[in-house]
């Protein structure tokens, strides 16, 4: 496809959610506007999201639920664009959408429906975008130009949303960060987030086998804790829990698991004693909270091979104990392949937490996933890309 050179006011790279954004509002001020996007298609991270429907926000998002450096740095954006905000956009537009559970909000129908809507606001806004346009570099002579393999575009303003590296099969490439560098603005170091665990081989000998066991838990990672599921994979540990607790969690540290959150040690261990005079085992008491497959094999690698009669007082204790405060050492994550965001990112001390303009560079501004924010699971991400594309959108 050949481009024609052309000097806009403003060029957005990236036509993911903090893309589309930024150009949207910026089209509504009047300026000239061009998306440029790699891909094939615009969004494609946002039709796979939340398993097809899109978590396209969270009615609670607030700036706890965010990762950064500077934790102070999202809350400005959040502020000036709110999950209603949002909210009241998606409902301008007839699109149904229910809430899942703990404020998740989900198109009833599917993610096309969140690409419709966008791509409505951008003609609305007279935005132009542009598919299949690699870009191999930017340089800076007072404009901004963009070189693509068929031309130099130029631009006044430039919005980078080109992600993280996150998801590889769907277009995911280290391009901002490179350019983040090209302009001298340094990097937190990047990792895999919201990802799920990988079993040692000691582990996975034991549990492998309990894929698709899927059980209600407290995961904890040194102060932070989530109490939501976690699944069994023939790898490793994934579940809502584990895809949490993998923001926090650095290579080498254990994570403990609460495997009886809704059952008091206390209530456990009185139960453990009253059942221990009546012949019960171990496995029947524990079933009835546990599935039987998992508290087998759990039993099996964790507990003492003889019968409860013959637990002491102590013995019954560390049982409980551990139940409680089970303990795994990660060999390590699935990695970029199958994270759904990456923690890390272009140092957001570079940058105007107002309107995400580049403090030593004028004009340039980064937006979404690229920048060192990186939100919980649960539409954050989502909220973040939204919140900081309509930031830059309103003065680039």
């Amino acid at each position: 496809m050949l481009i024609m050179s052309t000097v806009k006011d403003v060029i957005v790279i990236g036509a993911g959610a903090a893309g589309l954004m930024a150009a949207i509002e910026a089209g509504k001020r009047g300026r000239s506007v061009l998306v440029l996007e790699r891909s094939e298609k615009i969004g494609k991270k946002i039709l796979i999201s939340g398993g097809g429907r899109c978590n396209f926000t969270n009615r609670d998002a607030a700036p706890r639920n965010f990762i950064s450096k500077n934790l102070h740095f999202c809350k400005s954006a959040l502020a000036g664009y709110t999950p209603q905000n949002f909210i009241s956009l998606v409902e301008s537009h007839g699109i149904a959408y229910h809430e899942k559970k703990l404020g998740q909000l989900f198109c009833d129908k599917d993610s096309n429906e969140i690409i419709r809507m966008l791509e409505k606001e951008c003609k609305a806004a007279q935005v132009e975008i542009k598919v299949n346009v690699p870009i191999s570099d930017i340089t800076r002579n007072g404009q901004f130009q963009v070189h693509s393999n068929h031309s130099v575009l130029e631009s006044q303003s430039l919005v980078l949303a080109t992600g993280g590296l996150s998801i590889p099969k769907m277009g995911a490439t280290s391009f901002g960060y490179e350019m983040a560098k090209r302009f001298n603005l340094p990097i937190v170091a990047c990792r895999p987030a919201l990802v799920p665990f990988i079993w040692k081989k000691e582990d996975a000998k034991v549990y492998a086998e309990l894929a698709g066991v899927s059980l209600d838990t407290i995961v904890r990672c040194g102060q932070q804790e989530f109490r939501e599921n976690i699944l069994f994979t023939h790898k490793g540990l994934s579940g809502p829990a584990i895809l949490q607790i993998s923001n926090y969690w650095q290579n080498g540290n254990p994570i403990q698991i609460n495997l009886l959150p809704e059952k008091l040690e206390k209530d456990l261990m009185d139960e453990m004693v009253e059942s221990r005079g009546h012949g019960s085992d171990l496995v029947s008491i524990l079933s009835k909270y546990l599935p039987r497959r998992f508290v087998q094999k759990w039993c099996e690698y964790n507990i003492p091979a003889k019968p409860l009669s013959h637990c002491s007082g102590k013995g019954l204790k560390d049982i409980c104990e551990r139940l409680h405060r089970w303990q795994i050492t990660p060999d390590g994550t699935e990695g970029y392949e199958k994270a759904e965001v990456t923690t890390g990112g272009v140092d957001t001390d570079q940058f105007s937490s107002k309107t995400m303009e580049c403090k030593k560079v004028p004009n340039l501004y980064f937006v979404g996933e690229v920048l060192d924010v990186t939100g919980h699971l649960g539409g954050y991400n989502f909220q973040w890309a939204w919140a900081s594309g309509f930031a830059a959108g309103q003065v680039c």
